[in-house]
């Protein structure tokens, strides 16, 4: 295991300095509306809580970044910095950014029907009706079709087209893969006439700008890129759409999605208050009978089985902590009021978010 802290010692230093460059952060512009708590650096006993607790999960990247200081990056069970690791679901939150874009580009709008696009919709009474924000919020009613993941099925967008519709508009929260693909050939009808793909459009719009560079993902053979996951990233990479997150848009002073469409992403339906577009929420953190929740273990019960009503991630962290979840116990946490976006990625052991979160946020 190699721990670096931004208070340890030089014989740590010999192999991580401790920060990572990140010039031109501009936090106070970046948190402007949302000052940081005072008093609320984390302490290195905390850090080093966490980042044990999180190794002895099969834990192999942590990064934590605090008012654009690197205060740990660890990387133990054979993690390292230049490793990419798979975030799976995780994925959904570029793609949501990428939308965004479209949506202040005058490409799309969110709440335009679906089938103004996918015209195959048009007769049918109940898919013309969907928005590209239901769609985005899994509150459209159509079946996951989890069989989309396989790298067997030749066409991704063609199969989710067809998908079967198993409950009305926001009466349920069918959480898999259907919904990105959908989403993903709406991009794809409206880039076509400009010559681009979904995916080049998520590569210029949004890894460029955050300097991400190339990144491998899965595609169909007919080069769709599976939206729902196939992201494959370093801790530092991620670490970088965490920092968009926290400026809420904006990437070292550099616009990449203007604030007012970047706010839509963090407002929940009324069928899952938890979830915005792309990104888990803590809001009900503070509220009395919230429940801590697991967010994979609600995830594996049928779609009917879920409640995700007076849930949060943690009741002891602070309410505006927003995450991008990725099977496994992939996390991107970010904390605005803290200045905060840690970074954590594993091998798929158990691991609790709120436990992880109480010990790296103990005074």
């Amino acid at each position: 295991m190699s721990v670096s802290l931004a208070t340890d010692t030089p014989r740590h230093a010999s192999r991580w300095c401790g920060r990572i460059p990140l010039p031109g952060l501009g936090l106070a512009a970046l948190l402007a509306g949302m000052p940081p708590l005072a008093g609320a650096e984390l302490t290195p006993q905390a850090l080093r809580a966490a980042a044990d607790y999180s190794a002895s999960r099969r834990g192999c990247s942590l990064l934590v970044v605090q008012h654009g200081k690197t205060l740990i990056e660890d990387y133990p069970n054979g993690g390292g910095p230049r490793v990419t690791r798979p975030i799976y679901s995780g994925t959904k939150s570029f793609f949501t950014m990428a939308t965004l874009v479209a949506a202040q580009e005058g490409l799309l709008r969110l709440d335009e029907p679906v089938s103004h696009t996918i015209t195959e919709w048009h007769g049918d009474a109940y898919r013309s009706q969907i928005t590209l924000r239901e769609m985005m919020n899994f509150s459209d009613g159509l079946d996951p079709v989890f069989h989309l993941h396989s790298d067997q099925v030749v066409d991704r967008n063609a199969l989710a087209v067809r998908t079967a519709v198993v409950a009305p508009i926001g009466e349920a929260f069918t959480y898999g893969p259907s919904h990105g693909q959908v989403l993903c050939e709406v991009l794809r009808r409206k880039l076509a006439p400009r010559g681009e793909t979904p995916f080049g459009y998520v590569q210029h719009k949004v890894l460029n700008p955050l300097g991400i560079g190339a990144v491998e993902y899965r595609r169909d053979l007919q080069g769709n890129p599976l939206v729902a996951s196939g992201f494959r990233l370093t801790a530092r990479q991620w670490l970088k759409f965490g920092l968009l997150v926290l400026g809420r848009g904006t990437y070292e002073r550099r616009v990449v999605v203007r604030e007012q469409e970047f706010a839509q992403c963090f407002t929940g339906s009324r069928i899952n208050p938890m979830f915005g577009l792309g990104f888990w929420m803590n809001h009900s953190a503070k509220r009395g009978g919230a429940r801590e929740t697991d967010i994979e273990d609600l995830l594996e019960k049928k779609w009917q089985q879920q409640d995700w009503h007076q849930r949060c991630i943690c009741s002891s962290a602070p309410a505006d902590l927003v995450a991008a979840v990725g099977s496994g116990y992939q996390r991107l946490f970010v904390i605005p009021s803290l200045g905060l976006v840690i970074v954590r990625q594993g091998d798929n052991a158990r691991f609790s978010d709120a436990e992880f979160l109480r010990r790296i946020l103990q005074p």
